[in-house]
């Protein structure tokens, strides 16, 4: 028997969100058929709504000094604020919405470069995690410098 194949391709509304959607098809012809009824199929597919999610984060602090190997004195460096900012773009809302940011908190030596003060959220909660015992923590190595043109 012919077969035909098509695709269907719908546009949804951002004002009205639907879990499903139903299609029926219907094929018919001017020739007389023994088994009409199996020329209608109806079609019911789940609905996902493709998320538009935009991450954004700014630092106060552009400049950073480095010292050389070895003269670093184990003070405390200037305090800067980063800021997180995730956006939905989207029509759709979205819920659950998890981030995890793993920040670099060890140098050579196992000294810390970099220890968090305070954590300040809107319209989000945020828990502030040390690794536990049996996690490994890498450590971020020094960088030769010497051989780079920028």
């Amino acid at each position: 028997p012919p077969q035909v194949s098509f695709t269907l391709e719908l546009e949804f509304s951002c004002s009205v969100l639907l879990d499903r959607a139903e299609v029926t098809l219907q094929a018919t012809s001017d020739s007389t058929e023994a088994t009409p009824q199996d020329n209608v199929v109806t079609l019911s597919v789940p609905i996902r709504y493709e998320p538009n999610l935009f991450l954004s984060s700014n630092a106060n602090l552009h400049r950073y000094e480095v010292h050389p190997l070895g003269t670093f004195t184990h003070s405390s460096g200037p305090e800067f604020t980063t800021t997180v900012k995730v956006q939905n773009l989207g029509c759709y809302p979205i819920q659950n919405v998890t981030l995890h940011m793993a920040l670099p908190a060890l140098g050579r030596h196992q000294a810390t470069i970099l220890s968090v003060t305070h954590v300040l959220a809107q319209n989000a909660t945020c828990v502030l995690q040390t690794p536990d015992e049996g996690t490994q923590v890498v450590p971020v190595l020094p960088e030769d410098l010497l051989h780079t043109d920028r």
